[in-house]
């Protein structure tokens, strides 16, 4: 087989980047039939893009996927979704009904994510913030939505309690469940995660124009990561 420094051969390497592909078309399938057949309203098919996308870090970290994919395709994606803001080319993602730059910010986050923690070789830490974006603002986005009685404002957007409490309590589940089972099962762990989900909560509530793509995994993976090493888990 052919093979190249700091890679897997070549055969293993594509068939890798093919599981994830499938994956990624299996969630914009999904979220196709959706809008043309379930349920037409944009917010819905924007997030099932947002969180089943943002498990594509599990499938990185479980395939052990070589940084240089993860960055390469963060890269295209972000120059994709930078075009798609002049250019329809992915207007059911885009269209949030304000100025946003989420979707590239988003984009941003899982390059910088990757080459931060595979570096490192603690992917774990990127997982954890890939995710508390994904599964956290996702579903805190759908909960205020539909459920959010009890608004407040910042910056003059208008947020949820109900929203920030789905946002605080899918990311403590999301960084427990990371962190308990790469770290083990301590008290640690679960202050960690607490405190993990509290300042994901407020940075998804205090940015804007779409930053909380890139402040939320990015300040989520570095609090876990700084915190782990301060309290000396290893």
């Amino acid at each position: 087989m052919i093979t190249f420094p700091g890679l897997t051969s070549i055969p293993l390497l594509w068939l890798q980047i093919a599981i994830i592909a499938v994956w990624v078309f299996f969630i914009l399938l999904i979220a196709w039939w959706v809008n043309r057949f379930a349920n037409r309203d944009p917010e819905i098919v924007r997030k099932i893009v947002h969180i089943g996308t943002g498990n594509v870090i599990l499938l990185a970290w479980w395939l052990d996927i070589p940084a240089i994919v993860g960055i390469t395709a963060s890269i295209l994606a972000s120059v994709i979704t930078l075009l798609s803001y002049r250019f329809p080319i992915l207007p059911g993602i885009n269209s949030v009904g304000r100025q946003s730059f989420g979707t590239f910010f988003y984009s941003v986050s899982f390059g910088i994510l990757v080459a931060w923690f595979w570096h490192l070789q603690q992917p774990q830490y990127a997982a954890l913030g890939i995710l508390v974006m994904s599964w956290g603002d996702g579903l805190a986005a759908l909960i205020g939505q539909r459920f959010g009685t009890h608004k407040y404002k910042v910056f003059g957007r208008e947020k949820s309690w109900e929203g920030s409490l789905t946002m605080t309590l899918v990311s403590f589940l999301v960084s427990s469940l990371i962190l308990i089972g790469t770290q083990g099962n301590n008290w640690q762990t679960w202050i960690i995660s607490l405190v993990v989900a509290f300042i994901a909560t407020g940075l998804e509530a205090f940015s804007f124009l779409g930053v909380d793509n890139l402040t939320v995994p990015l300040g989520s993976a570095a609090l876990a990561f700084v915190l782990i090493q301060q309290l000396a888990l290893y």
